[in-house]
């Protein structure tokens, strides 16, 4: 039984300063040395402490959500040029020693090679999708010197650097190689070869040779890695005109959308899927303004993408007035910045005829076309039938093509 009595008289020097905080308001005497507590009042800020310390916990343990990268943010990471030092490894020096043991004083040389350094090589991955993740310098790995009792030096292993498909490696003004096959490669850098040990230098006329080769130092160069997406077709388009909404209808990518006028800022690859495991790759290259072959607004940065599709998706937006002159201002632009670039196979999409204005401008713009435009909208997935198959169409012609010329096409 409890008595109104104080039942405790502990020292203060015993409470730390933390206890001291959490018991503030408690009763007690500032001169003494000894604080007087009851029972009732021991405990209670105990308890507090002790949720306070539970709430805590429980924010810490709160993962917080990984927010969406923008698309400003997304071009940070897609790099579609980079210059590139690449070096060779060093071969390992050559030794010079002789043999020697018990009864056999005079074994002779006995210097082992050094090892050759390690070559740089370029290789295509289809899993690399930009130069993001090239650095600006590499280094191949060295040989090893030679030893004694002829042991050589460790060759160094080659150094591979994954780089996308559809990757132009230039050394000046000058085009070395171009990577657009998965698994192609090419020798950047050479690595240096090993030095010879005096035992290769053992003749008749001299039996005790002290000659040793150091190695040679690696290849050095600087090349220019210029990305051209590789896709089967390209779609081209002023901004706005539902590119992305589109490709995000017919294949599993995810290039960013909003319900306000923007322009993507880097291209987006798709893949549409037919039956019997064919697959049809996609490109949504960002918008084109005019001028765009006088470098104006994204200008040739990403003009070079259209290059590698062999068939090209012409993007109308009929909300717009005169949708015909937007086809002809982007067949402009692809005859200046190459010549038969807007000639290649291509089809007219005539997109959001889901608004009443896009509805009233397409009878005037089948007349001028014809059967090649295709009106769909990509916002409520109408007419994408007849797209699917025209675009089946157009990469069966190109197989078909490109098997009479005795190339084989790529296969994804």
């Amino acid at each position: 039984m409890l008595s109104s009595e104080p039942v405790a008289m502990v020292p203060a020097r015993l409470f730390s300063a933390r206890w001291q905080t959490a018991l503030e308001g408690v009763g007690r005497r500032t001169p003494p040395t000894r604080l007087i507590l009851w029972p009732s009042q021991l405990l209670q800020p105990a308890a507090k402490l002790l949720s306070v310390s539970c709430a805590n916990c429980a924010k810490r343990q709160e993962s917080p959500q990984k927010k969406l990268l923008s698309e400003k943010q997304l071009k940070r990471y897609f790099v579609d040029h980079r210059q590139v030092l690449v070096r060779g490894g060093d071969g390992g020096h050559g030794a010079s020693c002789f043999h020697s043991e018990p009864r056999k004083e005079f074994g002779g040389p006995s210097g082992g090679d050094g090892g050759s350094g390690g070559h740089v090589i370029l290789r295509a991955d289809r899993q690399v999708k930009s130069l993001s993740s090239v650095l600006t310098r590499y280094q191949g790995p060295h040989g090893e010197d030679g030893s004694r009792k002829n042991r050589c030096g460790r060759n160094g292993g080659p150094l591979y650097i994954r780089v996308p498909l559809g990757t132009l490696v230039k050394e000046g003004e000058d085009t070395v190689a171009d990577l657009s096959h998965p698994g192609d490669e090419y020798i950047a850098a050479l690595g240096g070869t090993g030095g010879k040990g005096n035992r290769f230098f053992l003749a008749n006329d001299n039996r005790a040779p002290v000659t040793c080769t150091p190695g040679q130092p690696g290849q050095e160069r600087v090349l220019f890695l210029e990305l051209k997406t590789v896709a089967d077709a390209g779609m081209v388009g002023f901004p706005n005109a539902g590119k992305s909404l589109l490709l995000r209808a017919i294949s599993r990518a995810t290039p960013a959308v909003a319900a306000y006028p923007f322009t993507t800022l880097k291209p987006h690859v798709g893949v549409v899927h037919y039956e019997g495991h064919q697959q049809v790759t996609v490109a949504d290259v960002p918008g084109i303004v005019r001028g765009a072959h006088q470098n104006r607004g994204l200008g040739l940065a990403f003009l070079r993408h259209i290059q590698r599709c062999s068939f090209l998706l012409f993007v109308v937006d009929l909300s717009v007035p005169d949708p015909w002159a937007q086809l002809q201002d982007l067949k402009y632009e692809l005859e200046k910045y190459e010549e038969g670039l807007s000639e290649r196979p291509h089809v007219v999409l005539g997109n959001k005829i889901d608004l009443p204005a896009a509805r009233a401008r397409l009878p005037e713009l089948q007349a001028r076309l014809g059967r090649t435009l295709i009106p769909l909208s990509a916002a409520t997935g109408e007419n994408l039938e007849a797209l699917l198959l025209r675009l089946k169409e157009l990469h069966d012609d190109h197989v078909e093509a490109e098997r009479a010329r005795g190339h084989q096409p790529p296969s994804w």
